[in-house]
């Protein structure tokens, strides 16, 4: 590890090691736990890290040796049903009273001296929210990093399953803490059946091979596409950030498929007076914890330290550092997030620019037929996958099915800082479409690389042309000068978002395939949340 990642800090004692220990989880099945301890004389703090993804690599090393090295305990905790732990691992409903028992439990233990921490990415950072729904008196720090409070958000996009993502949690929730071995090989063969599950219909059937057989969890997930509906009930924690006086430091990455949560939890924590900080890096999901590690370590140390150790010195001088992408990307320190005022309208002109000014003719702009029976596919983004980040879209734009709408070369840099999104003006032919929106960056060369983006499931009991409004997460970036801002329109990116059968038929059921004509209209804009520098009414054709 040490020779892998850069930065490391020097460890500080040498660790000792107690496996196996059981927990009694809140039913009284006996939840695995690992214990790493610092060996040196005086207190020390604990960080509680419960995992449903086992507690061998890549957790023990990377949560159990390193903190332990650097003066903590720590307690690596399998989750029930997963690990050894007894019980059934039921996705997301046990968490909160699981947490608290295993600190009932931590009260006993002659070694814990009342300060606890708790710490972990992904759904190792939602356990972290459903405890502090009901905080121990002990809890004085969370680490989220790259970690979610909503499952709901996690696999459904403002109406369309994320497919991908959800494959991608299948395997892992059902696998890892089987060990790297089983885990692997889970996920090669998810690999080889993905074209045939992004090719065969009905998708409740396709995905098995790509499973390794039922996961009737999955099935439910896929079924309830309506955040509404009484099976999310309870799903959610975001409550947690709303009333919690528990210090967070929150961690993501502008590609990370979690990123959108990161930033509400960040916004949830600044309305309710908590002290929180937020790092965003150049990573995704999982580069967060490979080549972002060090980064990642050393903020989670130091927030820590901070709020367990009353040792504020390695905590940065502002809330919030962000990582600008393009080509200078340098590390930014802001007092908040979002850093921009309100955002600049671009406008889709109907001979393919990206103008200052809205177009007279109030008509349609351009259009394009989407056929899921070859769907537009997914290039990059925000996925739990190696696919994901940034990337070259040119054989994407050279598509019949996309749409591109380019701005004037810049002739200084134009930096964002915030939420972009797109309001786009649409009419379809059948009623039944998504729209997908990216904004990305083309370079002198006429490379095309994507910054942001999203999809929204039309309501096909609208009127057309109606306005839609497609949220694009959010991002820091500077377009250099000579460089153009692009915006991309497109009727999905498939496998990334299941695609839209155009029949109106529910996701996971459905068996016919309809194609459908999508057209943009005037009265459609890129919001870009301007940081300075120029605009498209300051550029030069």
């Amino acid at each position: 590890m040490r020779a892998t990642w850069r930065g490391l800090p020097a460890r500080r004692h040498d660790v000792g090691w107690e496996p196996g220990l059981a927990v009694p989880a809140a039913d009284g099945s006996p939840l695995l736990t690992d214990h790493y301890f610092p060996r040196g004389r005086g207190d020390f703090p604990t960080v509680l890290v419960r995992s449903p993804y086992g507690r061998g690599l890549p957790w023990a090393p990377m949560y159990g040796l390193l903190l332990a090295e650097q003066g903590f305990h720590v307690i690596l905790q399998s989750c029930r049903g997963t690990g050894g732990s007894g019980g059934t691992f039921d996705l997301w409903h046990n968490e909160a009273a699981d947490g608290r028992a295993t600190a009932a439990w931590l009260r006993e233990q002659p070694w814990f001296d009342g300060r606890l921490g708790t710490a972990g990415p992904s759904y190792l950072g939602y356990v972290q929210w459903a405890l502090a729904l009901d905080p121990p008196p002990e809890l004085r720090a969370m680490a989220v990093q790259v970690g979610l409070h909503d499952p709901h958000a996690l696999f459904h996009s403002h109406g369309a399953l994320r497919l991908e993502n959800a494959l991608a949690v299948g395997v892992g929730m059902t696998y890892q803490h089987q060990g790297i071995g089983t885990f692997l090989r889970a996920t090669l063969r998810l690999q080889r059946h993905m074209r045939e599950i992004a090719r065969k219909l009905p998708l409740c059937e396709s995905v098995r091979p790509g499973l390794g057989g039922d996961i009737p969890w999955f099935d439910e997930v896929m079924a309830h596409p309506d955040a509404t509906a009484p099976y999310w009930e309870g799903a959610s924690t975001a409550d947690a950030a709303d009333r919690t006086a528990v210090p967070v430091g929150l961690i993501s990455g502008w590609h990370d498929a979690l990123l959108d949560q990161t930033v509400e939890q960040y916004g949830r924590l600044r309305r309710a007076g908590c002290a929180t900080s937020l790092l965003i890096g150049p990573w995704t999901h999982t580069s967060a914890l490979q080549r972002g590690w060090p980064e990642v370590f050393a903020e989670t140390l130091a927030w820590l330290r901070a709020h367990l150790c009353d040792d504020p010195s390695g905590l940065r001088p502002t809330r919030v550092r962000v990582h600008v992408g393009g080509r200078d990307g340098a590390w930014r320190d802001l007092d908040d997030w979002p850093a921009s005022p309100a955002g600049e309208p671009w406008f889709p002109a109907p001979d393919g620019r990206l103008a200052a000014e809205e177009p007279a003719d109030p008509g349609p702009l351009a259009s394009f037929r989407y056929d899921p029976a070859d769907p537009t596919p997914s290039v990059g983004g925000q996925l739990l996958s190696p696919a994901a980040g940034a990337r070259d879209n040119k054989a994407l734009e050279a598509r019949e099915d996309v749409l591109t709408f380019t701005g004037p070369v810049l002739t200084e840099p134009l930096e964002i800082l915030g939420p972009v999104s797109a309001r786009l003006r649409v009419s379809t032919d059948t009623g039944h479409a998504d729209v997908f929106a990216r904004l990305c960056d083309v370079d002198g060369k006429g490379r095309s690389t994507n910054v942001c983006d999203g999809l929204v499931r039309l309501d096909p009991r609208r009127e057309d042309p109606s306005v839609t409004t497609v949220p694009m997460s959010s991002t820091a970036h500077r377009f250099a000068a000579g460089h153009r801002v692009r915006l991309q329109v497109s009727g999905g990116a498939h496998p990334r978002f299941a695609r839209n059968t155009g029949t109106g038929e529910p996701v996971p059921d459905a068996t016919g395939l309809t194609p459908v004509r999508i057209t943009l209209h005037s009265g459609s804009a890129l919001i870009l949340p301007r940081a300075g520098a120029t605009g498209p009414g300051d550029a030069q054709e």
